[in-house]
């Protein structure tokens, strides 16, 4: 990744206030670039944007892209040259209890997101996030290639692989040179874990919450398997991907994978033995035996793509992505500066090789 290229660029990111796009915001502002990011309200107490204090270096829109004239508006206002979307609902068990908001925000905000974008003349590139889950899930031992087809078992699922489908229907419909010369590509990452992370029904906020409060960790699915990665792994790959479809445009404009090295593919139960032996203090787990909703058991990706085409690969093994959330976690629990927590630890991702 080129720094320079970053300096006073205009980016308009929506999802902002979450979990990965506080990630994003963060490390957008150490490369000096001048960020509009629009989302609703952070989603969790404490939460991410707020603990490190996100908003001191940005523009920030409290708005919902269901909201299609006050996106658009806000877009026009800032008028951006690159747009990363990342505002989502992105969890799979929520979308079983409410797949109306599911749809609404992941297929129609995308809509809304991308009419936005044929209004907003001054974009060049446009980053759209989806998921890994995307993908129509064979539970096959080898990876996904980007060319595999779109499906999804669950409501969140199946609605990012809609948004995969709009995404290539404006690409070939709306952004042309003849039209809106916009490089559109998108970006679908494993599961991504970090420090911040308080969502409900995600593994690595339930296994901290209860260690926290000296509980045994309650685990679903120990034997699923996940390309588990740090979240800075997928948001150093979103910006390498948008700076390609700034510089060379079109010939970037299509779908990218970004996961972790096949070693670090692991089944739940190694993740929560190897977080709670870090954490130390006589953390345990248990089984949860309850009834539970679909939830795919194996899941891999192919990034030969991105490692060929953008010169992406992981930095950060599991091992390290569990160290660096531990000290993220411990930090605050001792009421450390988060922001320079979060600051720190993106700088020795950049570091390392």
């Amino acid at each position: 990744m080129n720094p320079s290229f970053w300096y006073g660029k205009k980016v308009f990111l929506t999802g902002h206030t979450g979990f990965k796009g506080s990630w994003m915001s963060l490390w957008l502002q150490q490369l000096r670039a001048e960020v509009t990011g629009y989302a609703l309200a952070p989603p969790t107490t404490p939460s991410l944007y707020d603990v490190a204090h996100v908003a001191q270096g940005m523009t920030s829109i409290i708005g919902d892209i269901r909201e299609g004239a006050m996106l658009a508006d806000a877009m026009r206002q800032a008028a951006p040259e690159i747009v990363i979307h990342m505002a989502a609902q992105p969890l799979v068990r929520r979308s079983y209890v409410d797949p109306v908001e599911t749809y609404s925000t992941n297929v129609m905000g995308t809509v809304h997101l991308l009419e936005a974008v044929r209004q907003t003349p001054s974009v060049r590139a446009v980053v759209n996030v989806t998921t890994d889950k995307c993908y129509e899930n064979k539970e096959w031992i080898w990876g996904y290639r980007e060319n595999e087809p779109m499906g999804g078992f669950d409501p969140y699922s199946s609605s990012k692989g809609c948004a995969e489908l709009i995404t290539a229907a404006y690409r070939n419909s709306f952004f042309n040179a003849s039209q809106h010369p916009v490089a559109l590509a998108t970006a679908r990452a494993g599961n991504v874990i970090g420090g911040g992370d308080w969502a409900d029904d995600r593994l690595i906020p339930d296994i901290l919450r209860a260690i926290q409060a000296g509980l045994p960790v309650n685990i679903r699915n120990p034997h699923a398997t996940r390309p588990w990665q740090h979240v800075l792994e997928p948001v150093s790959g979103y910006l390498a991907l948008a700076a390609k479809l700034y510089i060379q445009g079109p010939a970037f404009a299509e779908a990218f994978n970004f996961g972790p090295a096949e070693e670090d593919v692991k089944p739940v139960q190694w993740i929560v033995e190897q977080l709670t032996q870090q954490w130390g203090a006589g953390a345990s787990w248990q089984l949860d035996e309850g009834a539970h909703p679909h939830e795919a058991r194996y899941l891999k990706l192919d990034c030969s793509k991105a490692r060929t085409a953008l010169g992406w690969s992981p930095r950060w093994n599991l091992g390290q992505a569990l160290q660096a959330i531990t000290t993220w976690h411990k930090a605050h629990h001792h009421d450390q500066d988060m922001r320079a927590v979060c600051l720190h630890q993106i700088k020795e991702y950049s570091a390392a090789v």
